[in-house]
């Protein structure tokens, strides 16, 4: 199966046939951990790996992120080789998710530990479609909150013995409520420079586009919404999905293309933004500019 249809799979079935997990709790529940600065508030849910669930404006108490089953977080999520496992009745892949599996199993945390702003997690994540347990895969994040934006950390080790077929991975996955429905970026050949930006309403099947500033942001009726910069991205998948149950969400994913092999170690930063489209680029310029004088 190629690496669209899979990816249009998993978003559709997941929005079309996984109710809510059981037992999933609301943001204000004893099983969320929280950070908070004078900007924002974001909180992660320990049963599911410690995944991002919850983010809001420190004023607010709106949440824009989706948490409806345990594939819709702000998460770690790879994809590998067909190995005869099957969801919803399709064939599916090795496919490890922090947040737990489509029958609503959680993952193993092995470690968090946070303060006021920052947080560690350590965890072991499970096949999507089996939901078994994925020892040979460790998960780590740091998070830290910044008075203009949030600085994540993800780290993949695998510790497999069998080298897959290169695969889009997902750096990471993003699913925010659907009243978040236009999609703003940048994919033209002169970034940074202030260019227009391109604007589209996504429909419900995956769609991909370049990511020529390494970016994308998901803005509501009013203009405001939250942006994600990936700067080892180049290319992203989206789609915006409108059902019945609450299963209505945005999702975008910045990728990029590798195997999974023995003793791989995957690191890459995302950063995560709130404000206007003009707002949000204005940020990450800022943040493009402050990586490229460190490099020199």
């Amino acid at each position: 199966m190629c690496r669209l249809t899979f990816l249009t799979a998993l978003v559709l079935v997941s929005a079309l046939a996984s109710p809510p997990a059981p037992g999933l709790p609301e943001p204000d529940s004893r099983e969320w951990t929280y950070l908070e600065n004078e900007s924002f508030r974001l909180g992660v849910h320990r049963a599911s790996g410690a995944t991002i669930g919850y983010l809001s404006r420190r004023e607010s108490t709106e949440n824009i992120l989706n948490h409806y089953d345990q594939g819709r977080f702000i998460q770690q999520s790879y994809y590998g080789d067909a190995d005869g496992s099957r969801w919803k009745g399709k064939p599916w892949r090795l496919n490890p998710v922090q947040g737990g599996s489509c029958q609503g199993n959680r993952p193993k945390l092995l470690e968090l530990t946070s303060g006021k702003t920052r947080l560690y997690s350590r965890s072991l994540p499970l096949h999507w479609a089996t939901g078994r347990l994925l020892p040979e895969f460790e998960l780590e994040q740091w998070i830290e909150l910044h008075k203009a934006h949030i600085h994540l950390r993800f780290r993949m080790t695998y510790q497999g013995e069998h080298t897959h077929a290169p695969r889009h991975q997902e750096l990471p996955a993003v699913f925010v409520n659907p009243a978040f429905g236009e999609l703003v970026f940048y994919g033209g050949k002169e970034p940074w420079a202030g260019k227009p930006l391109t604007r589209v309403n996504p429909g419900p099947r995956n769609a991909y586009a370049d990511l020529s500033e390494h970016w994308a942001a998901y803005l509501n009726k009013d203009g405001f919404g939250l942006g994600v910069f990936v700067p080892i991205a180049r290319r992203m998948t989206y789609y915006h999905f409108r059902g019945a149950m609450n299963s209505s969400c945005s999702y975008l994913a910045p990728i990029k293309t590798f195997a999974l092999k023995p003793a791989l170690q995957v690191d890459y930063d995302a950063y995560l933004c709130l404000g206007s489209a003009s707002e949000i680029r204005s940020r990450f310029t800022a943040l493009q500019s402050g990586r490229l004088k460190a490099i020199k």
